[in-house]
């Protein structure tokens, strides 16, 4: 089944207001069009002020009170320590701050009457995220927010609320910021982001509690893997931070751990806690520091140039149009016609669908092979393993990942209910699968994760997760960094161009018209006919010409 965007109900759960924010991006679309690299996760300078809440006012009304209530929602200080000032003493210790955050139009809320001591609020949620911090858009509606009331020293207080609390979309960005908690891919080669939404104010804590004590996202499942054994667990309710060390104490057989689980451990926390004022990470265990170094892992950088086919052949486009060749992978694309090209992270071969809509495995070395030619295939992707993945548009379940040596897995079972796809890529790490698919009718933006088994032979993909909506029919997808996808899609009037991170909100933009192929990377790069154009500044250039094909790039060798 598609996790879906749902209209809340009941108790409050986290809402967060769609916000521009670039979520682990080597590059990024901004507002007004241009393509700039951005911050990486939790790397988002924090505001240089901070919102002080009114603290409730003697005779204020019950109307007033629970306002106030949710106006103080932009103060995450010591638990929201303003907030439960407008709380019974007695519902103190009840009311669960971290539950939520529900961001809407302030100026779109609506006040029930006050009846019985019983009040509602209605908002219109935007998004929600939950307790561990997992962004889930959402397709609008009215969400009632019920509250009691009751006098207590002669002064209304609240007595129940929903757990979690309100913003405005005009506070989130201040209060909440998107952090990548860094998993390893089963292969122990790539670092994975599973992006979480926290409050700045205790955002190292947080990040901390939920690698350690918590588990990867659902819609991640066993894509990714944690060197944090399940009998390890924080040990302090905080980390401190001291001269830009922050200090994570650990409980358990901690001391039993061999060197290498205590490196990827020391790895996960090092790159997670990427946040100002953090500069290291020690970790320690009865007061005792643990010896640990990061490892290495590898690069998912891609080159900065564009890879092309044009009449003077295939590879990579100079600033002066000269190509330069791809060992091996140029010559064997002049015995074809291709209509889509991704080459792989160590240049031994290319997925390739030619103009006749076959899939075809481009060695570096020996003969091309027939992959696919099933009717109605689109552009195929290559992952890290070797494997390439092709799918008729019109038939989603009948997904397959072909082997490099041949053979091939059934794995479109995770895309229930999708009825047709138009792009798909797979992760420069090989751990998920973005799509462009028709879903209840609607073009979409989805993503599952990768299952495979010790040998690193694609099982499956699991539930997908749906990411947007798109405001027009998809038409290319492509992966801008390692959680960040880069959309086009046409609505008829107008094509656009999307950044639409892995858990968080997008951003769309105008461009071209008649973009058909995007690339990600360094630049972002559309291809209109036999156009190139790059986005510099604010604007979309032409970069170059007799282009027919803009390929994708999966990486570079190391």
């Amino acid at each position: 089944m598609i996790r879906r965007p749902r209209r809340l109900r009941g108790s409050l759960i986290a809402l967060i207001a769609v916000v521009a924010l670039t979520l682990t991006g080597c590059t990024g679309f901004a507002t007004s069009g241009p393509v700039n690299a951005g911050l990486a996760a939790g790397d988002a300078a924090p505001p240089d002020f901070s919102f002080v809440p009114l603290k409730p006012q003697d005779g204020a009304s019950p109307e007033d009170i629970v306002r106030g209530f949710l106006d103080a929602g932009n103060g995450p200080e010591n638990n929201w320590a303003i907030a439960q000032l407008f709380l019974a003493p007695s519902f103190r210790d009840k009311w669960k701050p971290g539950a939520g955050v529900t961001v809407d139009d302030r100026s779109n809320r609506q006040y029930g009457k006050v009846v019985d001591g019983r009040m509602t609020v209605t908002v219109s949620s935007t998004a929600t995220v939950d307790q561990h911090g997992g962004y889930t858009p959402s397709e609008g509606g009215s969400t009632p927010l019920s509250f009691s009331l009751a006098k207590v020293g002669g002064q209304w207080r609240i007595t129940d609320a929903p757990n979690g609390v309100v913003l405005g979309a005009d506070q989130f960005a201040s209060v909440f910021r998107p952090y990548s908690l860094m998993y390893f891919d089963p292969s122990w080669r790539y670092l994975v982001p599973d992006v979480r939404w926290f409050a700045t104010a205790n955002a190292a804590t947080r990040i901390a509690q939920e690698l350690i004590d918590g588990k990867q996202s659902s819609w991640l499942g066993d894509s990714v893997v944690s060197a944090f054994p399940e009998n390890i667990s924080l040990d302090l309710p905080s980390v401190p931070i001291s001269s830009g060390v922050a200090q994570v104490e650990l409980r358990g057989p901690v001391l039993a751990l061999e060197t290498t689980t205590l490196d990827r451990m020391q790895t996960q926390l090092v790159r997670s806690l990427q946040i100002p004022g953090i500069t290291d990470v020690s970790m320690s265990s009865s007061g005792t520091p643990l010896s640990a170094q990061p490892v290495s892992t590898a690069s998912t950088r891609t080159d900065a140039r564009a890879l092309v086919d044009t009449e003077k052949g295939f590879g990579f486009l100079s600033s002066t149009g000269a190509i330069e060749p791809v060992p091996g992978i140029s010559a064997g694309m002049t015995k074809l016609s291709p209509d889509s090209v991704e080459l792989s992270a160590d240049y031994s071969a290319a997925a390739v669908r030619t103009t006749d809509g076959a899939v075809v495995r481009v060695p570096a070395r020996g003969d091309s092979k027939l992959v696919d030619v099933r009717p109605g295939l689109i552009a195929p992707t290559i992952d890290p393993y070797g494997y390439i993945w092709s799918v008729p548009g019109s038939a989603p379940k009948a997904l397959r990942a072909y082997g490099p040596q041949g053979g091939y897995t059934e794995t479109g079972g995770g895309w229930a209910g999708v009825s047709s796809v138009s792009s798909m890529a797979i992760s420069r790490d090989g751990t998920r699968l973005a799509a462009l698919v028709t879903l209840s009718g609607r073009p979409r933006v989805i993503v599952a994760g990768v299952v495979r088994n010790a040998a690193g032979v694609p099982q499956s993909i699991g539930t997908a997760l749906e990411l947007a909506m798109l405001p027009g029919a998809g038409i290319d997808l492509t992966w801008l960094d390692d959680a960040t996808l880069g959309v086009v899609s046409d609505a008829g009037d107008e094509v656009s161009a999307m950044e639409q991170p892995v858990g968080g909100p997008g951003t769309t933009t105008t461009a071209p018209d008649g973009a058909t192929t995007i690339a990600g990377g360094a630049i972002v790069r559309l291809r209109v006919g036999s156009e190139l154009y790059a986005q510099r500044g604010s604007n979309w250039e032409q970069a170059g010409t007799g282009v027919r094909v803009l390929a994708t790039q999966q990486g570079m060798p190391q």
